[in-house]
């Protein structure tokens, strides 16, 4: 069955992708090397697991709820000391009881209960037990009431049944067929028993995998939608089992992983939200679970070189796309330095190494589009786009019409675009290539698009002529390290972002050695190709996402336009900056406003902090004012016993005033942001696709 997760870039399906234009790899002849099966009773452990609905973000496996509130609780000396004198207190009535202090009053109930004949017959043994289970009685009672005075069942609680050898827990008994989603009761349901009964054999002989399972749902989600017939997902199980409706590169599973997935919540883990006032009580001490409903709403990570960036946040996170990916259910794009540790090769369906002549794909510079005034729109963002000015009608604009200006005309008489050398040279006004350029088009008749050839050379030389500007940043592209690379000859394995209709992990490896300029321009050209390509998707159920480490030089006012567009197409950004500083100080509050999920990773400085605390807003807390007031006696006993407790207490007898009152405070404060977070943290707020909100999250990344 050809579903999402069995058709390649280009729409092919299983067929073999020529060399030249293609976006991913063929499917391979052989079945690819997996990981070993997880244990079939552990697979289906956590196939049965309980995943209740929660607040966003927490790592919904396994998780139980805890109150709204937090619960008041006595300090520990305090209830200890409280229970102790509860315990003295019953002891002391007993034994007046026992004595005669309180007379024999306490015995008049036993008179009037306990007929004469029992108590006046002749047994003295008969006697004893019933007065003797009388006074037990009454002891009993003694303790019920010192023991409520006392909380002695809080002390239990507390400071007891912890330290108690815990009893393994029972194994919980196997749901019925009809609830247990190892069963597929909903295949069952939709008259598909032969293939469910297939899946749920795999499933307990431990043949299947949490990506099999992901894979076969989303397949099934498809037949749902009448994208796919019953008869052809039942004969792909039948024929396949668990590995039906297989991925286009025939892998089930990434080569290794180093974060905690959950394919079935859609959720990677992060880490844990600390057990922190700060935090929410109804957060505190659970896992924070990241998945499509969040990122969907972009994610914004900023904090200095070596607070875990790339190996807590970006990592993680594209593993779980990649995870996603190979489900059918994402198309995933990783952008970053080669060598910064975004995963292995073999995780990935296309690897663009740019500067690496040993890359085996290309990228393409007008992201696949055959329509000028669209590449030529992509390009401008590239070239120019981080010296537009903030508001609309900057150099962008200009741009764009210089570029389409001249990629038409050539588009027109070569049937494809310039090279990065043809262009250069067409920018600057080179004789040669405009006299050839202008002789096609005379040839072929094009009057519309020579009138733009010479509306371009009129321009050319003018004061405010953006062809100068334009042909010094190509020409950051036109060097011998990038010789064999942005090709439009078909000669290369060009990829191209049209490709996000499609389950398909990328990773573009950028140079940074020496070639940071053109590594900032490629890396906004991926973004502007990226956000313009997830607009005119035709499937949308697929979750897109780029994963940018490091946006330096990549935040522009257009940028900023197409992140607040993706949350309508189904798609997404993670970004991570070193420091806002390397974002125009005009486009701090617009990026903050367009990323739903916004993290503060501990080093960040207070100017930093300021805009973190600005965007996170305040909130109405309960202050309470302690003011302490010295006691003045005044009769000769008063001032005898102040003196007593001034040489016990070593303080002079007070009267302690509390005053409560409701004031507005920062969620978090810049101070606390640059100087409160510790090592290997970060304060996180969150956002679904939904609209419901997290409050900024102080989060143990390592946990």
């Amino acid at each position: 069955m050809d579903s999402d997760g069995t058709q390649d870039a280009r729409g092919t399906h299983a067929n073999p992708v020529p060399r030249a234009r293609s976006a991913m790899p063929p499917r391979p002849t052989e079945a690819p090397a997996v990981p070993p099966l997880p244990d079939s009773s552990a697979f289906l452990t956590w196939l049965r697991a309980p995943r209740p609905e929660t607040l966003p973000g927490v790592w919904r496996f396994g998780h139980r709820a805890r109150p709204e509130e937090e619960p008041e609780e006595i300090p520990g000396r305090q209830l200890i000391s409280g229970a102790l004198i509860a315990f003295l207190v019953g002891w002391l009535v007993w034994s007046l009881l026992q004595n005669g202090y309180f007379g024999v009053w306490w015995l008049l109930p036993f008179k009037l209960l306990i007929p004469d004949s029992w108590r006046g017959g002749g047994s003295d043994v008969g006697n004893y037990i019933l007065y003797e289970g009388y006074e037990l009685l009454v002891a009993l009672a003694i303790m019920i009431v010192v023991g409520r005075l006392g909380r002695w069942g809080e002390v239990w609680r507390r400071f007891v049944a912890p330290r108690l050898h815990r009893k393994p827990p029972k194994q919980q008994p196997e749901p019925a067929p009809a609830e247990d989603p190892a069963e597929w009761p909903q295949l069952r349901a939709a008259g598909a028993a032969d293939a469910a009964e297939r899946l749920a054999a795999e499933a307990r002989a431990g043949l299947m995998r949490d990506v099999d399972h992901a894979r076969i749902t989303r397949a099934w989600q498809g037949v749902r939608s009448g994208r796919f017939s019953l008869a052809t997902f039942t004969g792909a199980v039948l024929q396949d089992g668990s590995a039906a409706c297989l991925h286009p590169s025939g892998e089930r599973d990434l080569p290794t992983r180093l974060a905690r997935h959950d394919l079935l919540a859609g959720q990677v883990r992060l880490g844990t939200t600390a057990d922190d006032a700060r935090n929410p009580y109804a957060y505190r001490g659970t896992g924070l679970g990241l998945g499509p409903e969040l990122l969907g709403t972009s994610l914004l990570a900023v904090g200095p070189a070596g607070s875990g960036k790339t190996g807590t946040v970006v990592r993680p996170l594209a593993e779980s796309l990649c995870l996603h990916a190979l489900a059918g259910r994402a198309a995933v794009v990783v952008v970053g330095a080669a060598g910064a540790g975004l995963g292995p090769a073999d995780a990935y369906d296309v690897v663009v190494q740019i500067g690496n002549p040993q890359s085996v794909y290309d990228l393409d510079l007008y992201g696949g589009t055959t329509d000028p005034d669209e590449a030529a729109a992509v390009l401008a963002e590239a070239l120019v786009g981080d010296l537009a000015e903030p508001h609309q009608g900057g150099d962008t604009r200009r741009s764009t019409t210089v570029l389409a200006q001249l990629l038409g005309p050539f588009r027109a008489v070569h049937g494809r675009f310039p090279s990065v050398p043809e262009l250069r040279q067409l920018l600057d006004g080179a004789a040669g290539p405009m006299a050839a350029l202008r002789k096609g088009l005379e040839d072929s008749g094009r009057e519309s698009l020579l009138r733009e050839l010479d509306a371009r050379e009129r321009q050319m030389g003018q004061p405010g002529d953006v062809g100068g500007i334009l042909a010094d940043r190509v020409a950051l592209l036109d060097r011998p390290a990038f010789a064999g690379f942005f090709d439009t000859s078909g000669q290369s394995r060009p990829f191209s972002l049209k490709a996000l209709d499609h389950p398909v992990r990328v990773r573009i490896d950028l140079p940074q050695r020496g070639h940071a300029d053109a590594s900032r321009m490629l890396a906004r050209l991926v973004l502007a190709q990226f956000t313009a390509s997830v607009a005119v998707r035709e499937d949308r159920s697929l979750f897109a996402c780029l994963v940018l480490d490091d946006g330096t030089g990549v935040v522009t006012p257009e940028a900023v336009r197409g992140i607040q567009r993706l949350r309508s197409g189904n798609a997404g950004v993670v970004l991570t900056l070193r420091t806002l500083d390397d974002v125009p100080r005009p486009l701090r509050g617009p990026l903050l406003g367009a990323t739903g999920c916004r993290m503060a990773l501990a080093g960040l400085t207070p100017w930093d902090g300021q805009d973190f605390a600005e965007v996170w807003g305040k909130e109405w807390i309960e202050a309470r004012d302690v003011t302490d007031r010295q006691i003045i006696a005044e009769t000769p006993a008063g001032k005898v016993l102040h003196a007593v407790r001034r040489v016990i207490t070593g303080k002079a007898p007070t009267a302690r005033a509390v005053t409560v009152r409701q004031v507005e405070r920062e969620r978090w404060s810049a101070s606390e942001l640059a100087h409160g977070v510790p090592p290997g943290h970060a304060v996180l707020s969150l956002t679904s696709v939904q609209g419901e909100h997290a409050p900024p999250l102080l989060v143990d990344l390592r946990g």
